[in-house]
Parts: C-alpha cells; sequence; structure tokens
C-alpha cells in the first residue's frame, strides 16, 4: 500500500539500479496484500504497490516518473525561489531554530511546526496518534527551495501539517542512514527518487507512502500537495490496519532483499575480467560521440565511469591490445574536454555544476558540490599523468584553486556546496537559479570593452541569449537575453581568426575573465553550506595530495590565466594536510578511534558512517603515498581496524553503511551503486588492496581476505549488472593482479631531492596498481613502523641508506631493479608510452 507521485521535473534525482529487488518486493506485496486483504473494498485487483493510490482516489503515479529528470511544465513558479527567511521579520520560529544543518535552520521559521529526526518527534507522534510526514532534501537543492515556497511557508499547507500530522525535517547530508532507508524504499518500488523526499511515516517510522516533489495545488490531472494531505489523512482515519501492515511488510522485505551476503570466500575464477570488460562494453555502447560522455541528456559528470574507462584502457595496453585501448582512451579524453569547455563548468570562477540539463554541457543545474569536485580533479589528473597535455592540469587547476578560495575555511575545514540559486539584485526577495552565474551580452560589452568581440565569440555570448543548442537547453525561455558561458571552437582557430598569437589570445580571454569574475563577485551570492562532511573531505584530500606530484609532470615555464592561481604544486599537499587535521582534531574521538559524520558550530550528533571511513583512509592512503608524514598511514590503519568492527558483516562479507546502533534506522544496507559518489564497499575493496600491498605478514593476508570476501558479496551485481558498479569492478580486477609494483624511496626527507623522487614516482605515468613507499633511515619512529609491518622494507632501507643521496627502488614480483639516485633515471624507469588525445 504506497503512493507515489514522483513529479520529478529536476535532476536532484536518483534511479534504481537494481530491477531485481523491485520486482521482488513488487511481487511479495501483491502477495501480502492479495493474502491478507482480499475482502477488503479498497485492495486494488492488481498492482498492489498503486494501493494508496486507489485508497487515495490518485491518479496512478506511473504517469509522472521520468527516468530523464526534465524541467517542469510549472517552471516559472519553480525558476524564481524563495529568499532566505532571515530577509523578512520572523512570524515564526520552530525547533529547527537550535540546528546547527544549514538546511534545517533553512526551514527554522516555516509556520510548519519542524521537528528534527529524533526522539521527541517519534513520541509526538504516538502521544497524538498521528502520522508522521517527513521531508528529506539538502541545503544547495534547487526543487527542496520550491518546495519551501510553495507548499511550507504556505499557512493554509501548514495549519494542515500541524493539524494532522507530525512533520520531521530531515538533512540527507547530516543524516545519510536516514535518507537512505525511505529513498530505498521509495527507489525499490517505484525505480526513481529523489530531493525533496517526502515520505508518510507511521508512528514507529514504517515508511506507508512515499513521494518527492509536490506542487502546493492540483494540476495537469494530478494532486497536489494539500490533496495528498487530505487523502492520507482520510486513509489514515479509515484503513490505518491496512496501511501500517503493508508499512511494516515493505520494510521487512527490503531488509532481506538487501541481506546480500557472499556464497564463498572470493570470487569465481575469470569473473573479475568479465566485469570489467563487460562495464567497458556497456558503457561504450552509451557513448555519445558527438557531445562527449555516456548516456544522453542530462548529462552527468560520472567520474567512476571515467576511472573504469582509464583502468580497462590501461589493462588493454599492458596486454598489447593497443587498437581496442585507444578506442576507450579516446571516448575518456573527449568526454572530459567536452565537460571543460561546456556551460557545466563555470569558465569565470572555476569548479563545475551538478549536471547539464541538455546533451551539449551547456545550461547546468548551477549548484556546486564538493564531492563532483574532488572526484573530478582526479580524474583530470589521471588524463595529464598519461597525455602530458596541459589542457588536463589546467582544469585540475581551475576545480582545486576554486575550492581554495570559495570553499575552504579558516582552519583547513572543507565545505560541502554552494546552491544553484541567488537573488538578481542585492534586497530581492526571490532567488532564481542561475542568477549569479548567467550574463547579457550587454553587460559583457560593458565590462570588457575592446575585448567583449573577442570573449563573446568565444563562449558563444548573443544578444537574444546563448541556451539554445538544444530543446532540453531552456525549453520556458527563462535564459532568455542571459547567456551561459560555453566554448565551441578551437582556441588555435579563433586566435587565428583574429590574427593574434595564441598566449596573446589567452592572456586577454584571462583578463576578461577575471573583469568579470570582479564584478560577479558584487552580485548575492549563492547560498553556501558550510557543513564539514568527512567522506567528502576525504575525497577532496586525494585530490589536493595528488596534484601536489602529479602537477610536477608540467613543463616549465607553463603560464596561467585566470581563474587559474598557477601555484606551486606544493602548496596543495598543505591544504590535504590541513583538511585531514582538521578531522583529526574535531571529528575523531583518539579514546575509541570513531570518527563523527559532519561539523558545522561543533560535531553533528550522528556518527561517522561507512563512507566516512572508507573515503577518508583513501584520502590519508594518498596523503602518505604523495608525501605525507607517517602519521596518515598510521591512522588510515587504525581506521581501517575501527571499520571492521563498526560496519563489517563477518558472516557474509563486505560491509553495511552504518553501525547498526541507532533503532529509529530501520534498514542497514551494503551500498554498492557507483554513481555521483563512489559507493562505501567499492572504496574499502581498493583501500584494502592498498593495505596489503605495503605490509607483510597476518595483517596484510587479513586486508586481502577481507577484500575477497568483500567482492564474493556482491557477485552477483557484479556478475549480471557491472555498469552500476564500475568501481567495485576496477577493485575486482585490482584484486587478481598476481603483484602490485612497489616503488620504494629511500633518503632523508629534509632533503630537496627527497622531494624530486617522489614527484617523479608519482608524475610519470598513470598506474593505479602502483604504490609508493617512502622511508627516512633516520627517523626512528618510521623504522620501528616499517620493522613491525613489513620487514623487507625496512632491510631495504638499511641496505640502500647513504647519507649524501636519495634512491629509488622499483619492485614486482619479489623482485627489485637496480637503485637509482636521480629523478630522470626514476623517470625512465617507471615511464609507460606517453599517449595522445586527438582534438
Amino acid at each position: 500500500m504506497s503512493l507515489v507521485f514522483l513529479l520529478q521535473p529536476h535532476p536532484c534525482s536518483l534511479f534504481f539500479h537494481n530491477p531485481m529487488l523491485r520486482r521482488r518486493l513488487s511481487i511479495s506485496l501483491s502477495h501480502f496484500l492479495s493474502h491478507n486483504h482480499h475482502h477488503d473494498k479498497f485492495a486494488p485487483k492488481s498492482r498492489p504497490h498503486l494501493l494508496c493510490a486507489q485508497v487515495l482516489s490518485l491518479s496512478s503515479p506511473f504517469s509522472t516518473i521520468s527516468h530523464h529528470p526534465r524541467r517542469p511544465i510549472f517552471s516559472m513558479a519553480a525558476r524564481n525561489t524563495s529568499s532566505a527567511s532571515s530577509q523578512q521579520q520572523h512570524g515564526h520560529t520552530n525547533r529547527l531554530a537550535s540546528e546547527h544543518s544549514p538546511y534545517l535552520l533553512q526551514h527554522a521559521h516555516n509556520p510548519v511546526n519542524w521537528y528534527p529526526w529524533g526522539e521527541e518527534a517519534f513520541q509526538e507522534a504516538k502521544r497524538r496518534d498521528v502520522p508522521i510526514f517527513l521531508s528529506i532534501g539538502y541545503s544547495t537543492c534547487h526543487w527542496c527551495h520550491v518546495m519551501e515556497v510553495e507548499s511550507f511557508e504556505n499557512e493554509e499547507v501548514a495549519k494542515l501539517l500541524n493539524d494532522w500530522f507530525v512533520s520531521i525535517k530531515v538533512d540527507r547530508e547530516e543524516r545519510p542512514d536516514v535518507d537512505k532507508v525511505y529513498m530505498t524504499y521509495v527507489q525499490a518500488l517505484y525505480g526513481g527518487g529523489g530531493w525533496p523526499l517526502s515520505v508518510f511515516l507511521s508512528p514507529d517510522l514504517k515508511p506507508l507512502m512515499g513521494g518527492t516533489y509536490f506542487p502546493p495545488d492540483d494540476k495537469y490531472g494530478r494532486p497536489g500537495f494539500k490533496t495528498v494531505l487530505r487523502k492520507v489523512k482520510e486513509a489514515w482515519d479509515q484503513k490505518r490496519d491496512v496501511l501500517v501492515k503493508s508499512g511494516a511488510f515493505a520494510i521487512e522485505q527490503l531488509s532481506e532483499a538487501l541481506s546480500t551476503s557472499a556464497g564463498s570466500d572470493r570470487l569465481p575464477d575469470g569473473l573479475s575480467e568479465h566485469a570489467l570488460d563487460l562495464c567497458a562494453e556497456q558503457l561504450a555502447r552509451s557513448y555519445d560521440p558527438i557531445n562527449g560522455g555516456f548516456g544522453s541528456a542530462p548529462k552527468f559528470p560520472r567520474p567512476v565511469e571515467i576511472q573504469l574507462m582509464l583502468y580497462h584502457s590501461k589493462k588493454l595496453e599492458d596486454m598489447g591490445k593497443h587498437s581496442k585501448a585507444d578506442e576507450g582512451f579516446q571516448m575518456v579524453c573527449f568526454t572530459l574536454e567536452c565537460m571543460a569547455r561546456g556551460g557545466i563548468h563555470d569558465h569565470v570562477g572555476g569548479g563545475f555544476h551538478r549536471y547539464s540539463v541538455d546533451e551539449y554541457w551547456h545550461v547546468p543545474h548551477f549548484e556546486k558540490m564538493l564531492y563532483d569536485q574532488g572526484q573530478l580533479v582526479n580524474v583530470y589528473l589521471d588524463a595529464f599523468a598519461i597525455t602530458k597535455d596541459i589542457r588536463y592540469s589546467r582544469t585540475a587547476r581551475d576545480i582545486l584553486d576554486y575550492l581554495r578560495r570559495d570553499l575552504i575555511g579558516p582552519n583547513g575545514e572543507i565545505f560541502s556546496a554552494e546552491d544553484a540559486d541567488s537573488a538578481e539584485t542585492e534586497g530581492a526577495t526571490r532567488k532564481k537559479e542561475g542568477a549569479f552565474y548567467v550574463w547579457s551580452s550587454k553587460e559583457v560589452d560593458s565590462i570588457l570593452g575592446e575585448h567583449s568581440t573577442i570573449f563573446k565569440e568565444h563562449y558563444y555570448i548573443k544578444p537574444s541569449g546563448n541556451c539554445d543548442l538544444s530543446r532540453l537547453s531552456d525549453p520556458h525561455n527563462e535564459f532568455k537575453w542571459k547567456n551561459v558561458l560555453i566554448e565551441r571552437n578551437s582556441t588555435e582557430a579563433l586566435a587565428s581568426k583574429f590574427g593574434m598569437p595564441v598566449e596573446e589570445y589567452l592572456e586577454i580571454l584571462g583578463k576578461s575573465r577575471r573583469k568579470l569574475f570582479d564584478v560577479r563577485s558584487k552580485r548575492p551570492r549563492p547560498h553556501l553550506d558550510d557543513k564539514v562532511i568527512v567522506s567528502w573531505n576525504g575525497l577532496a584530500i586525494s585530490s589536493f595530495a595528488r596534484a601536489s606530484k602529479i602537477l610536477n609532470g608540467e613543463s616549465e615555464g607553463l603560464k596561467f590565466h585566470f581563474p587559474v592561481v598557477g601555484s606551486d604544486p606544493k602548496e596543495y599537499i598543505e591544504v590535504a594536510e590541513k583538511a585531514a587535521s582538521f578531522i583529526h582534531e574535531h571529528l575523531y574521538n583518539k579514546e575509541t578511534s570513531r570518527l563523527q559524520h559532519s561539523f558545522r558550530n561543533g560535531p553533528s550528533k550522528a556518527p561517522g558512517f561507512l563512507d566516512d571511513y572508507a573515503f577518508l583512509i583513501s584520502g590519508l592512503l594518498d596523503l602518505y603515498e604523495l608525501g605525507g608524514r607517517m602519521f596518515w598511514l598510521s591512522w588510515a590503519m587504525r581506521l581501517q581496524d575501527t571499520q571492521d568492527e563498526l560496519f563489517m558483516d563477518k558472516n557474509g562479507g563486505g560491509y553495511f553503511n552504518t553501525p547498526g546502533e541507532d533503532p529509529s534506522v530501520l534498514l542497514r544496507v551494503k551500498e554498492d551503486h557507483d554513481g555521483a559518489e563512489p559507493s562505501g564497499n567499492s572504496v574499502t575493496a581498493i583501500n584494502l588492496v592498498r593495505l596489503a600491498s605495503m605490509l607483510t605478514g597476518n595483517r596484510s593476508k587479513q586486508y586481502r581476505q577481507h577484500a575477497e570476501r568483500l567482492l564474493a558479496a556482491f557477485e552477483t551485481r557484479l556478475k549480471d549488472m557491472a555498469m552500476a558498479v564500475p568501481l567495485m569492478c576496477c577493485a575486482a580486477d585490482m584484486l587478481t593482479v598476481p603483484s602490485r609494483k612497489q616503488v620504494v624511496i629511500v633518503g632523508r626527507k629534509s632533503s630537496p631531492q627527497f622531494e624530486s623522487m617522489l614527484a617523479a614516482a608519482q608524475a610519470t605515468s598513470y598506474d593505479p596498481n602502483k604504490t609508493v613507499i617512502h622511508i627516512d633511515p633516520t627517523n626512528t619512529e618510521e623504522m620501528k613502523f616499517w620493522e613491525q609491518n613489513n620487514e623487507n622494507i625496512a632491510l631495504m632501507a638499511k641496505n640502500n641508506f647513504a647519507s649524501d643521496k636519495v634512491v629509488a627502488l622499483a619492485c614486482q614480483n619479489f623482485t627489485c631493479s637496480p637503485p637509482v639516485s636521480d629523478p630522470g633515471s626514476l623517470r625512465v624507469l617507471l615511464s609507460s608510452p606517453k599517449k595522445t588525445a586527438f582534438g
């Protein structure tokens, strides 16, 4: 008995990647309802998951499900969204006013009597014997703002909610565990979901009905939110038993269906290679050769897919299948170039927006998320490591410099996101999506003067506006007269057209972007979500650390243009270390070795989740390998121990997403889908492989066994739905590599030569199956660590140390190269043939 209206016109959406689970749950509910309620006059004759829709006399939700998010037909109301409540005198204050989450604080002055997720709300629902209305979103979610303006700031809607329900507001970024339960419910039954997520619960938290965005009033034959509230109230009063039993049964079925377990201790022989090949083949079939990317509009940058294609290409190259390897590699290169040239890339201020609504990567959904930035930096760094093409290193720098300028706090912490919406003018009472980022042709003329012609030609700026490349770009003319910057022609061709050297042309563009940036900085800024999330910081720590060495592969004397700063790469590792130090100081309990999930004006109440541990461990391993202190490696190992204790399924293999200590969280899920963010299980599998390769003895053996058992738990997914788990496919293949390459650098870390050797080890080539270990034999603490954890490394350090030089050895298959003592020789030792991207 479930109601879902996926009026999901925006891309704050998810689509379910487990049709077998959806079908199983649907069949189970059908059997349950027909067996228990066959005499019920409200029971449907078919499609039982629509029972509540029929109880409520509402139209079929399937008429509104879209597998490609789209802009709404009521989009003018949606586009012109609200101002923050703080701009007006507060007429209401609710319990959210004492919370720390920016999203909850945005709703603190709604007339709705919101509660935060917690025992007070649960007890109030039981005391009043009313259902719970649960609304889940996040502070930079455009359509969450829309629903707030249309419904939660509406006195009539608020009265219905306050009279008939206990209303709970949840920040999905602060409580991903709660979000996961109810999003899984909606997705499993209806194939899609998104934010805002709107779910009705029984007082004991079982889901009764669910949906996403609801307009306030009935439109186009579809029910509005007020109608839904009245019908839910009616169903609760008249058919409560059916609702509650159906919700409890759905949770039971989900729990059973999601309890994947390993049938053996490791994957069958050949499955890893099969999954990797299958995933690459499926992605290649979805490749857009005209505009780049995998799949059609809306276009999301999914770095995990690019990682898979790069990994697969490298493997084919190593096998001598050069032509096949180059096919996948060119798909990646073209995709990265199209993304960087598109409007999804903020050409003026740096960084990337969430996705584009059209096939050209042009008109974006304008929010900027930290998890995108960190992952995108890494794939652009990988492309640069392979090609040495500065277009990729420049884009990586562009993103990192944006983060340094706009998302890093005073103590090195890295904030979560910037909103899509902002006021068009100072003091305006309503916000509009993209207002901060778009330009009129006249504005550009007045700001740039003599250089406006060059700039407008380069970025396709037109007096009528340029959001005309696709029917999907701006179907309702909301950006008429406005321009989203996009590069449609090559820099070299345009420089030639204007009769000037390329470098002079680039200099003009850089100075012009700086002028626009200065003007833009005076506009009302989008809301900054200054919440610090451990998992997303882990992704960013990785990217800053890797950039600190990989960018040493750039040619000397290379010129950069705004918004790229052109920093010394070594500055980036300092950013990574500060972010890691902030987490260690503020979000880590040294006595229990446990993490808290997030920080804003203090640590959140939520514990660390699987992603927090997995992503941070990955970042710490990168931080160590790229030249950070031994402390980071030691901490990563302690965190892995804690992760194993809290999240590992010791019987069935793999890791749950929560510790399982909060009774209000009804499901413990083993997440495997690699989507906008990689899954915690995929990242963990790679972490375990990396840790096992660094150490010897029982600890190494245990790491490897845990990785094997983890992957075995997801055997079915790897075999049947590889495209849903691209990073896990890489992890599975990594585990089959007989011996990872080890580069061991020995010498005094205070020596300038040490930094050069480390850069040579990291910047020379792309090799995801390489581990870099560095050791200073004069450091007693380091030697003790390696003597305890890998005697071979300690022995290598003793036998190859010379006080006047730094040496490096490359080891694989139990054989080490002769030591080399200069960066050039190390580069030759590690080098792969440089590849060239077309374009």
